[in-house]
């Protein structure tokens, strides 16, 4: 009998531990289970991936509607084509009445008077303009032998001039057309035959234009009092000779100020990244919570607000007390940009906008403070203490007059590089990747102050041609100092 019983006793302490061995096991698979059910559910609204991978099922946020039907409304001023001044217009057909049109009578004659204009525009047929040079033979008179003059070196180093590149260097790094689809429209539109060969070759001699201008933009934005950093994945295949890279894996960055914006390819996304994308800014850094970005003072540093929202919503999306947590640190983050678009449009004055955040400020960083502290989910607990660290740095656009609370000014440059990223699949070496940073520096910076693309790329070149200064991008001192170092 006592056996038995001392049997049975082993027998429940092995059941005791099977259950509590099974028990962590089912734990764990919760955990995991809730993991790859957040990873499924993550989507450009509660994440940083990008709108282009939400599922064509996700149901979009729309607008409420305001009961009135699409396009203008009634009372609404109509916008129309502005006319082209008269000394711009080629050719001017007058069009007469042949008839009375209140009596029929076709006795008309003319007051001078234009009663109303219209213009069509229509684009010219265009050739390529083709110069030939011919190199002469010379006798001397002295010695009687002959000389062949020499080939101009501009002459030698390109069968296309300085437009033609632009053109070319303008259809693939501005519109993002192929190679291969550019050939065809310089073909179609130009008459301008070309092969795929002359268009890397265009390429590359506008990259090397372009060096000395986009350096200089780079000082010059590491000159500016606010700057914005992103970066995106991208594709570099090989080297400078060819070879094949073990992992294509890049990282296209952006810094964005006011005056410029500067692209850089490069294979990592650290600290050495970093630093060759802003050198020695020393300004207030806009950006999400990379960390990277922690080279900088949190008192120099401005969170983006449309990042942590979307952290918020991730958080009001899980179990247990984390989704109070995450709905009430979303109604806080919209009160904020209501009363921010306010101060954007004029309609609230900043001091007041100021004293407003006085009050909304400690409110979210208690909520933060619970959700570190008494959250039930571990992630949450992470992210909110994460968060916390970084808290100076929720609130510099609130003192710092010129600091947005987003990072909008640099992921909408960013877009660029997004779409030349999908359509040829990155650079296949450091002199491609050299040229797509140099393009979209230019493009972004010309289109920040207003100013035509083709032409500068055409100015850049023929300088070039010529052995001449190139034009600079912005104008704007450097300071001695920084321009030796």
């Amino acid at each position: 009998m006592l056996a038995q019983v001392e049997r049975l006793e082993r027998r429940v302490s092995e059941l005791e531990a099977e259950n509590s061995q099974l028990k962590r096991r089912v734990a764990e698979l919760e955990t995991e289970n809730e993991r790859l059910r957040e990873n499924l559910g993550a989507t450009s609204h509660n994440s940083s991936k990008p709108p282009s991978s939400d599922p064509a099922s996700m149901p979009r946020h729309e607008r409420k509607s305001s009961g009135r039907t699409h396009g203008a409304q009634k009372g609404h001023e109509g916008h129309h084509r502005a006319l082209v001044p008269p000394e711009c217009v080629d050719e001017v057909k007058t069009v007469v009445a042949d008839r009375c049109k209140h009596c029929e009578s076709t006795r008309l004659e003319h007051t001078g008077t234009v009663a109303w204009r219209q213009q069509v525009a229509e684009v010219p047929e265009v050739r390529p303009h083709v110069t030939e040079y011919q190199g002469q033979t010379c006798r001397c008179r002295d010695c009687g032998r002959l000389t062949e003059s020499l080939v101009p070196r501009h002459v030698a180093e390109s069968a296309f001039g300085p437009r033609a590149h632009a053109v070319v260097s303008f259809l693939t790094g501005a519109c993002h057309l192929s190679r291969r689809t550019a050939q065809d429209a310089i073909r179609v539109l130009f008459g301008l035959e070309m092969s795929l060969g002359s268009v890397s070759a265009c390429e590359q001699t506008v990259s090397q234009a372009l060096s000395e201008p986009v350096a200089h933009a780079e000082l010059v934005a590491q000159e500016q009092p606010v700057g914005h950093a992103d970066e995106t994945g991208w594709r570099q295949t090989a080297d400078e000779s060819g070879t094949r890279r073990k992992s294509p894996k890049a990282w296209l960055w952006v810094f964005a100020t006011a005056l410029v914006t500067v692209f850089k390819v490069r294979e990592g996304r650290g600290h050495a990244a970093a630093t060759a994308l802003m050198g020695r800014f020393r300004g207030i850094l806009v950006s999400d919570r990379w960390v990277v970005y922690e080279r900088w003072s949190v008192w120099m540093r401005q969170l983006c607000w449309a990042h942590l929202k979307r952290a918020f919503v991730k958080f009001s999306e899980r179990k247990g007390n984390s989704k109070g947590i995450g709905e009430a640190l979303i109604e806080q983050t919209d009160l904020m940009f209501h009363w921010w678009h306010k101060v954007r449009d004029g309609t609230l004055k900043r001091q007041t906008f100021q004293r407003y955040m006085r009050g909304l400020r400690p409110r979210v960083e208690e909520l933060l403070r619970q959700g570190r502290d008494l959250c039930t989910h571990s992630q949450t607990r992470g992210s909110c203490g994460e968060i916390l660290r970084l808290a100076p740095a929720l609130w510099t656009f609130v003192r710092e007059l010129g600091v947005e609370p987003t990072n909008n000014a640099g992921e909408r440059p960013m877009r660029k590089g997004v779409m030349w990223r999908r359509t040829s699949h990155g650079s296949f070496s450091d002199s491609g990747s050299r040229f797509v940073e140099r393009m979209l520096t230019v493009t972004e910076t010309l289109r920040q102050q207003g100013r035509d693309t083709l032409s500068y790329l055409t100015r850049a070149l023929t300088a070039h041609q010529q052995r001449q200064p190139i034009p600079a991008l912005v104008h704007y001192a450097i300071p001695i100092g920084r321009l030796a170092a």
